[in-house]
């Protein structure tokens, strides 16, 4: 399962509403498995349904434009695209984003 959360550093806050997509490297070319928006709490549980998922290269992209235009702010990077390794399928995959307007972080959470 790929579950992801992003939080806004600035504001001090869950990300709410930030449009995420999902993909796979499938013979050098991005599959699309999901895709959704954080909810209230900047949380996104759905991009994969429970359970094992396929080993191999994962990208998971956020719209961070489009979370910084309905807050009113302004980003540098409209973007924030990260690529990742999947060994264990039947592990559980977190990916967060810390989220800031001129910068942002990951790491694999749990």
């Amino acid at each position: 399962m790929i579950t992801t959360h992003v939080l806004d550093t600035a504001r001090g806050q869950p990300a709410r509403g930030v449009p995420v997509r999902l993909a796979i490297l499938d013979d050098g070319t991005w599959r699309e498995l999901g895709a959704g928006a954080t909810d209230d709490d900047g949380r996104l549980r759905t991009l994969t349904p429970p359970g094992p998922v396929e080993p191999g290269r994962y990208r998971i992209s956020f719209d961070t434009d489009a979370y910084f235009d309905a807050t009113d702010s302004d980003g540098f990077f409209p973007v924030a695209e990260i690529q990742f390794v999947v060994t264990d399928g039947a592990a559980h995959y977190h990916v967060p984003l810390l989220l800031a307007p001129f910068g942002y972080s990951t790491y694999r959470g749990s």
